[in-house]
């Protein structure tokens, strides 16, 4: 099925440059492909809200640890929620054009980086009882 757009301005100039390309995919995958957005900016909130709380925990972890642990979470959560747009967007334009789906470069980075973390908090929360 192809794009056809209304007349006039329609969101911005990167929307109107993806709905330029190729033809419009079956809704579905559009959808599944937003719900997979939104999972990643969920995870960028409860990065930022880890953030948050190490930063107000005080009696956790040591001062200056936990001021790195809590710009990190937070600086982490910033990155995922730019980097899921960018996700969606390579995605939303692999699914118009018909390629092959990207691959997940989001996931890797999330997963050894919140594996260190976690070892780190868990080694500052042993030292410090």
């Amino acid at each position: 099925m192809t794009a056809t757009r209304p007349p006039g301005p329609r969101g911005g100039r990167w929307a109107d440059r993806l709905l330029a390309e190729g033809s419009d995919p079956d809704p579905r995958f559009s959808l599944a492909n937003e719900r997979t957005f939104l999972a990643w900016i969920r995870t960028a909130l409860a990065l930022i809200a880890a953030g948050i709380g190490l930063a107000l925990a005080d009696d956790l972890v040591e001062a200056p640890l936990r001021h790195v642990l809590a710009v990190g979470f937070a600086g982490a959560g910033a990155l995922v929620a730019a980097l899921a747009f960018r996700r969606w967007l390579r995605t939303e334009r692999a699914l118009r054009r018909a390629e092959t789906l990207p691959p997940p470069a989001l996931a890797p980075i999330m997963a050894y980086g919140l594996a260190a973390a976690a070892i780190v908090l868990l080694v500052a929360v042993l030292a410090t009882r």
